[in-house]
Order: structure tokens, then sequence, then C-alpha cells
């Protein structure tokens, strides 16, 4: 039988067909891809800026990011630091390298200057209702800190030996959190957190004004004096009451501490 012949490629099955049809298709996807990211680039941009929308952040001039509303919270940049935010609810800002003027009410991160000294009057924390009137107290025969009176349980105490509301210094409040009576003025004091405010009043008629920093609860055996007590170079302020368990025999087991430094004076 005579050997059969191979039958010849059609032209579309060689290699150098394949070679070409895959070069020219890689061309192809390369440029259209090109203009497509280009063209989603400008329009994410437009959508973010658009009416109603957040408009993203850059930095300004001294890399400061743009200032937007986040929850209350203050703006942090201090006077010196430029940036390119605006309102938040329309994306609008200043032209760059211009700094924006402060929001009315919006605190500075610049420390306010401490105050002189005045006796401290009243004591005010908003979020817990407490507008509590403030008595003098001082140290007891064993060198312990007193407390006001039991039958008067809405007053807090002063720290005479300490320094004065908006003075330089780590000053102290203490209050009773129950009496035989019912609550006293600092029943809710652990329900303070980071960012409540505490506002004394002074003699002279300002307002010293402190932000909480942390509310920790010690063991009174194992109350660390040098944290709470501590000498600070800038204005500070302790608030202290009983917390812990409690037991006819031996008292409240434990202390409520709230920390807070002066954040602004009026």
């Amino acid at each position: 039988m005579a050997p059969r012949r191979r039958r010849r490629r059609p032209w579309y099955r060689t290699r150098a067909y394949r070679l070409a049809r895959t070069t020219v298709l890689a061309v192809v996807l390369v440029t259209a891809g090109n203009r497509c990211g280009g063209q989603h680039d400008g329009t994410a941009h437009e959508r973010a800026a658009g009416p109603g929308a957040v408009a993203p952040a850059h930095p300004g001039p001294s890399g400061a990011d743009g200032d937007g509303e986040d929850g209350g919270r203050a703006d942090d940049r201090g006077p010196d630091r430029g940036g390119a935010g605006g309102d938040a609810s329309n994306g609008d800002g200043p032209a760059r390298g211009k700094s924006a003027a402060p929001r009315p009410g919006a605190p500075s991160s610049r420390p306010p200057a401490p105050l002189p000294r005045s006796r401290a009057t009243t004591l005010r924390i908003p979020s817990l209702g407490i507008d509590a009137p403030i008595i003098g107290i001082g140290l007891d025969g064993d060198r312990e800190l007193q407390t006001p009176p039991l039958d008067k349980p809405r007053l807090v105490g002063w720290y005479d030996g300490g320094p004065t509301p908006g003075e330089p210094g780590t000053a102290i409040a203490v209050g009773h959190r129950d009496t035989r009576s019912g609550a006293a003025v600092f029943a809710g004091l652990g329900r303070l957190g980071p960012g409540h405010r505490i506002e004394v009043r002074r003699e002279d008629g300002r307002t010293a004004v402190y932000t909480v920093d942390k509310v920790r609860v010690f063991d009174k055996a194992r109350f660390p004096d040098k944290e709470v007590y501590g000498t600070s170079r800038r204005p500070e302020l302790r608030v202290i009451t009983c917390g812990g368990l409690y037991t006819h025999r031996a008292g409240y087991s434990s202390n409520v501490v709230v920390f807070a430094h002066l954040t602004s004076t009026s």
C-alpha cells in the first residue's frame, strides 16, 4: 500500500499566524486599558466632589490633612499649621496655601495660659448633671485627705494645700458616692470617660474647664499616691470618690479617680 500524503495545514493554523494575532491583541488591550484608566480616575473625583458628598482630603502646604467634621472631635491642628480643609458638608474649602479661619467655639491645640490663684466655688460636670458648691478641705491628723461632712452629701471638697482651678500643678477634688441618706454628689462619677468636661468656677468669676483623660479604679490597699497626687507642670485635676465593693465593716474597697487637664478658660 502506498504511504499517505500529509495534508498541508490551513493558513489560519500556522505558527506565524498565531504569533501575529497574539501581538496585535496585546497592543489593542494595552491601548484600551490606558484610555479607560484615565477616564475612571476623572469621573471618580467628580463624584466625590459633587453636591452633598465629602470631598477627599488633600494634604495642605504644611502636610496637614483637610479639616472635616468627625463626630464632634476637636480640631487638633495648631494655628500655625496650614491645610486645605473646609466644611465637610459640601467639600468646598479655602484655596490651598491659605489658613482656614477657626470655627467658632473650636478649641485650639495650644494649651491655655494658666490662671492666677483664686479659690474654687462651684464644680459642674454637664454630662452627669452635677452642679455642686465647693468647700475647702485639708489633711487630718494622720495626714489623710479630709472629705466633706457626711450630713452634706451634695458638697465637693477642694484641697486647699494644692493649686486652685487653672493653676499649674495637680489640683484635688473629692466627694462622697453615697451616704446613709442616699446617693451623694459623685454617685455617677464612674460613668465619665475621655473627652468629658469638668468646669470649675472660681471666686474671681472665671471658669477653668478641664477635659477628662482617663478614669481609673484603684484598690485602697494599693492606692498609687505618686500617680494620683504627683506634681505636674501643666494644670491638672483629680476628682476622687469611693468605689469597688462595700461592706459595713470596712466601707468601700476602692477609689474611683478621674484624671483631667485644663483645656480652656472663660
